[in-house]
């Protein structure tokens, strides 16, 4: 039986089918495609859902099965079933990692997870980014330079309305002048759920070997634990109470 990581990889994966969108000669097999193979390739067992699929590719069964869930969305946010979405959580909430990446900081289960809107600025004119690792202990900063640049991007910009991170990994800066927290970890019930900015569909973001070295470090942070499992019931003292009735 194998060990390695069960890692369901979830793309919208609307733009890349459009033969009118930038998406689709980016990224003719999917966005889900380089990722995919990157987490192959670091030794992980994954599997591919999409957005048009049967319950969005997320049955109870597919759940069940996968350890940590990457999230990628943009155009379908509201596309997205809140049945699956409940389903999504409860299983987060039960130990299944979850990673969010780009846009997906709107979808409805990172919002569901934070409980606030999510908002934020954004600007795209295909600026420069520069991502600063900014807590160089972190599981997900293995292996990574101390920043490292992204030639074309979306600007996403403060104030971005989320709870403040259990940890803060990155934060970016832009060429127009905003910074962002763009790598952010947050426990929630027995699971873990990290958000990576950048990956705007109409730049070649996928490709580049640190942003996928990060989502393999975050997909392996993510992974489930082995603590106990919460108890919800009427319980016995553990020690002997004096009787005051």
């Amino acid at each position: 039986m194998s060990d390695a990581l069960r890692v369901t990889v979830w793309n919208e994966y609307r733009h890349e089918r459009n033969p009118n969108h930038e998406a689709s000669r980016i990224y003719p097999e999917g966005m889900h495609a380089p990722i995919s193979a990157a987490l192959r390739e670091a030794g992980m067992e994954v599997r591919i859902a999409t957005l048009d699929e049967p319950d969005h590719g997320l049955t109870e069964e597919t759940l069940a099965q996968t350890d940590v869930l990457t999230w990628w969305g943009h155009a379908a946010h509201g596309d997205v079933s809140d049945a699956v979405v409940e389903r999504v959580q409860q299983r987060v909430l039960d130990g299944m990692g979850i990673v969010c990446l780009h846009s997906a900081h709107y979808s409805k289960i990172f919002r569901k997870l934070m409980g606030t809107s999510c908002s934020l600025k954004w600007r795209e004119i295909g600026e420069k980014e520069r991502i600063w690792i900014v807590e160089r202990g972190h599981p997900i900063a293995d292996g990574l330079p101390e920043h490292f640049v992204l030639p074309h991007e979306e600007m996403y910009g403060e104030t971005f309305d989320i709870p403040a991170p259990d940890t803060l990994v990155m934060i970016s800066w832009f060429q127009g002048g905003e910074v962002f927290r763009s790598g952010c970890c947050y426990h929630r019930g027995r699971g873990k759920v990290f958000y990576f900015r950048p990956g705007h569909e109409t730049y070649p973001t996928y490709y580049d070997a640190n942003v996928l070295k990060v989502i393999a470090n975050g997909v392996r942070w993510a992974a489930p634990g082995r603590g106990p499992a919460p108890v919800y019931d009427h319980q016995q003292p553990l020690e002997h109470v004096p009787h005051h009735g």
